[in-house]
């Protein structure tokens, strides 16, 4: 007994001494902590191939089999295309990290930064070629023998070998120059060669390569028998090189379709790949207006023709083809879509610029406020119309929409006669409050243009049956589906008599909840399958017929089960997910209550469990057949590797994509649960790190965003955040880190933070002996952290708190803008997470509640703001108002400004220096480490770009 308990001892200590020597992670690990990037696997089920990437630095591509066997590594690879006939797989080929920064640190110009490369491997030869200096490269959509690339070389010039036989006094000039230069202590830089852009088309095959000078642009039919290309033709094009080619790949032969310089683009084969559209525009070089126009051709013709333009019959008046139009053909060829616009005014060039007022004129009766419309004026000089032309009938152009319209939609064939079109202009105003917009839902034919309502006032969704015979919608007013058939122009209410809500049943803002969503259609299109919370419901669009396809074993399990899309089928003119009750159907499913996922497949009785655990699985994908599947799987403290699973049963691990991370002392996640002071019942996570000692005290920092606790078996790599809390660099340098849920009371979204937010706090620090609740810290961004503001006014139980980009002053807010879209403030406080619920005026003493700048003279606990001077969300002012209400009160607080950088940090440099201040700042106040010099004596104006304040004196 004494020798079993001394070898239990003996390896206890080992265990002991093992974690003792782990590192904790420290700022300098984030640029090498990889991820996997694209997991692909062929149909066959054969080869799986994928991408490991750092946050920071050179990729490495994988080619694998089935049986975990490497069959090909590419350094720096990525972008990788597998062909059909899996025989050939394509990868682009980066340049290297370290180079391209150099290049960048000399600011050299974008035509001499260092080049990608094309790699091209033989599975079955185990043969590698490689092209440098690729500029662009492309595979048809059912590529199986070419690749098309875009190099750039530099031509023989004739004219060096007379060059090279120049005379000796030639040569007498070149080195007096040369003295002269040296004088100067300078040497002349050489000239650059004139590099000439060539298309090259490789087949796979047999190796040959053909290659196509001065193509600079390039277009493949989906079954590779046509590549279409550009030239521009060089000055004036006197070699009348410039225009629109199509190469034949049975002949290898090429023809000029168009002629011209100019922008040719919007390139469409029909699914037959017998007739092209496109767009071009050949106006003069400087003209204000570019008028574009849209060109049709057949093989059979010698050239493409324009089809429609301004003067064509069934062009409205002052309106024009739009250069930003999408091009499509209807599935059997007979309709061509494109888009319409009114023709652009254009700037008057001789105002002079000096002399001319430049201002914003705002009106109470525009649709949209003015900095939303200048957000938007790209996207709304841009917009356009659907249109068709009938090409068997006589080609008049008839438009199916304008700017009355703000969506249209056909089906994927855009063969059926109706297309859905949505209105929102009676209610454009109402979005500054409302936040989303109400719309008029029409039905368009297209074989008239004319148009007939379905519903008018809609707030919700529609959407048109894959089949154009009925139109779906969800009015999020009375939480209903519907459909209209089209052909009766009947309107069925889908779940009458349905007791179940198929809207979110947790929704805890002002604004109606939303739904579910749609999970699919039945292959007869004659059935909607609808989610609710947990199931999954199939519905007849006549309503006759409701059945539950999960069986009730969602809500009876507390696990939530969403279809998933096995199918490989890559039509572009697919767009609704088919649920065919004939074949096997696969589910997920994600227990509510122990926060496991897992994957089932359906049978008579409901779901059966395939596999479910504490892990969460991202990324699958699957072979033809379903024997083989792919996936990562991760939990807290596992990294997201790649799996196989082969036959739904023996799992394979391919990758080990951090093996470094067993060098760190990481970290546990577990599931904490409470009552909150009004009997509430509460979860959330509660992160420990790996050589947590129940004898010790240990500092906890809070950090909160609404709901966390879903994330219980998911991983954090330790990363340079947008400000969030870098959960796993606090917990492995041995803080706790406690990230609990909250539910929010419309109207009290202060006082829900503290409901939830305090009391799991004070939970853990009664209950637990290990938490010292002398060394209490909070941390939130964004709505986070405006909670932080809130907290610090109403108790002092916290040593330090951190608030990332956080509103204070909510009288305030409500009338600012959202700089990034342009849009007011004011939907946040009346419907979305603000959850005031109602305007400013109408509940002035909940906006002065709710604004812990009013309170600020209550506040003893250090903050430290970053709020950034290019905050799109919440305006920046918001910060100083926090900042210098503090200062006025002589309380510490600290502000960082991230010049030029937006609401969640942008820029690595910036993201990267803030771990670095966040760690220094809870060191010093839950810690009781020395205070690095910002935190002591901040960083003068003079001395920026100079000094940071990092170190500590």
């Amino acid at each position: 007994m004494k020798h079993k308990f001394s070898l239990l001892f003996i390896s206890f200590s080992l265990l002991s001494f093992a974690q003792a020597q782990k590192k904790p992670i420290d700022h300098t690990v984030y640029d090498n902590w990889k991820s996997i990037s694209n997991p692909s696997i062929s149909k066959s089920g054969n080869y799986i191939y994928y991408a490991i990437v750092p946050q920071e630095g050179d990729a490495l591509a994988i080619l694998k089999n089935n049986k975990n066997q490497s069959l090909l590594e590419i350094p720096r690879g990525s972008n990788l295309k597998l062909t059909e006939n899996e025989k050939f797989l394509i990868s682009t080929i980066k340049a290297p990290f370290k180079e391209v920064r150099e290049a960048r640190i000399k600011k050299k110009r974008p035509d001499d930064m260092p080049k990608d490369s094309l790699l091209v491997f033989d599975i079955l030869k185990n043969k590698t070629t490689k092209f440098p200096a690729v500029k662009s490269s492309q595979l048809a959509r059912k590529a199986n023998n070419y690749v098309a690339f875009i190099s750039e070389i530099v031509l023989p010039n004739p004219k060096k070998d007379e060059k090279a036989d120049s005379t000796k006094k030639e040569e007498v000039k070149k080195e007096v120059i040369a003295a002269k230069d040296s004088t100067n202590n300078r040497r002349p830089s050489p000239r650059k060669e004139k590099t000439t852009p060539v298309l090259h088309v490789l087949d796979l095959n047999s190796g040959d390569t053909s290659q196509i000078l001065k193509a600079d642009n390039f277009y493949w039919s989906d079954n590779e028998q046509y590549l279409l290309f550009t030239r521009k033709g060089e000055g004036k094009d006197t070699l009348n090189e410039a225009g629109l080619y199509i190469y034949d790949l049975a002949t290898k032969s090429s023809k000029k379709i168009s002629n011209g310089k100019g922008t040719y683009k919007s390139f469409r084969f029909d699914d037959q790949n017998q007739q092209l559209g496109f767009l071009a525009e050949k106006s003069p070089e400087k003209a204000l207006q570019k008028e574009y126009k849209l060109y049709y051709y057949t093989p059979k013709q010698d050239s493409a023709y324009i089809i429609a333009d301004k003067n064509s019959s069934g062009m409205p008046e002052k309106w024009n083809v739009s250069g930003d139009g999408f091009i499509n053909f209807s599935k059997a060829g007979n309709r061509l879509f494109f888009g319409l616009a009114p023709i652009a005014r254009v700037r008057d060039t001789s105002l002079v610029d000096f002399e001319t007022a430049k201002l914003d004129i705002w009106h109470w009766q525009d649709d949209y406020l003015q900095p939303m419309q200048l957000v938007n004026a790209r996207r709304d000089m841009s917009r356009n119309y659907t249109a068709l032309i009938n090409l068997a009938g006589n080609r008049a152009i008839l438009p199916l929409s304008d700017d009355t319209f703000n969506r249209i939609s056909l089906t994927g064939d855009a063969d059926n006669e109706w297309a859905l079109a949505t209105s929102d202009a009676e209610y454009r105003i109402e979005t500054q409050w409302s936040g989303g917009s109400k719309s008029d839902v029409y039905l368009v034919s297209t074989l008239t243009g004319k148009n007939k309502l379905v519903i008018k006032n809609l707030s919700g969704m529609a959407m048109l049956s894959p089949t154009g015979t009925h139109v779906i919608y969800f009015n999020r007013e009375n939480a209903n589906w519907y459909s209209y058939d089209i052909q009766k122009e009947s309107t069925t209410h889908l779940n009458e008599g349905l007791a179940i809500s198929f809207v979110d049943e947790e929704n805890d803002v002002p604004a109606l909840p939303g739904p579910y969503g749609l999970a699919g259609w039945s292959n007869d299109f004659k059935n909607i399958y609808l989610n609710d919370r947990f199931d999954i419901w199939k519905l007849s669009l006549d309503g006759k017929h409701k059945s539950m396809l999960t069986k009730g074993k969602g809500r009876e399990n507390q696990i939530t089960y969403r279809y998933v899309d096995i199918s490989r089928d890559d039509d572009p003119r697919k767009r609704a997910t088919i649920i065919d009750e004939k074949k096997a159907i696969y589910l997920t499913g994600f227990n509510k209550t122990n926060k496991y996922n897992g994957y089932y497949k359906l049978d008579k009785k409901g779901p059966q469990e395939i596999w479910a655990g504490p892990f969460t699985y991202r990324m699958l994908s699957n072979s033809e057949k379903l024997d083989q599947v792919i996936y990562t799987k991760e939990d807290y403290q596992k990294s997201p590797d790649l799996y196989l699973l082969s036959n739904l049963k023996n799992e394979t691990r391919l990758s080990d994509i951090n093996p470094q991370q067993a060098n760190y002392n990481w970290g546990t996640a577990e599931l904490v649960k409470w009552k909150t002071p009004k009997g509430h019942e509460a979860e959330g996570i509660l992160y420990k790190p790996e050589n947590f000692d129940p004898n010790k005290k240990y500092p906890i920092i809070a950090y909160f965003y609404e709901v966390l606790s879903d994330g219980l078996h998911t991983y954090q790599a330790p990363a340079p955040t947008p400000s969030r809390l870098n959960i796993p660099y606090f917990v492995s340098n041995e803080y706790l880190v406690f990230a609990p849920d909250i539910r929010y009371e419309t109207g009290y979204p202060g006082r829900s933070a503290e409901e939830y937010i305090n009391s799991g706090m004070h939970h853990l620090a009664r209950n637990n002996a290990w938490v010292d609740s002398t060394k209490m810290g909070i941390q939130g961004q964004s709505w986070g952290g405006y909670q932080v503001a809130h907290l610090i006014t109403r108790t002092n139980m916290y040593a330090a708190a951190w608030a990332g980009a956080p509103v204070v002053n909510m009288t305030s807010a409500y009338g600012g803008i959202r700089w990034g879209t342009g849009m007011s403030r004011q939907f946040q406080y009346e419907n979305t997470q603000s959850r005031i619920g109602k305007p400013l005026w109408e509940a002035l003493d909940l906006y002065i509640e709710n604004s812990p700048l009013f309170f600020m003279d209550k506040v003893n606990t250090p903050v430290a703001i970053m709020h950034n001077d290019n905050d799109g969300a919440v305006p920046w002012y918001q910060g100083i108002e926090f900042f210098t209400a503090l200062r006025r009160l002589n309380k510490p607080v600290w502000l960082l400004n991230y010049n030029g950088d937006d609401h969640n940090l942008i820029q690595r440099q910036n993201r990267k220096d803030i771990q670095i201040r966040e760690a220094q700042f809870f060191d010093h106040f839950l810690k009781g480490k020395p205070a690095a010099n910002w935190i002591k004596k901040g960083v003068k104006a003079t001395e920026k770009g100079i000094d940071w304040g990092l170190e500590v004196d």
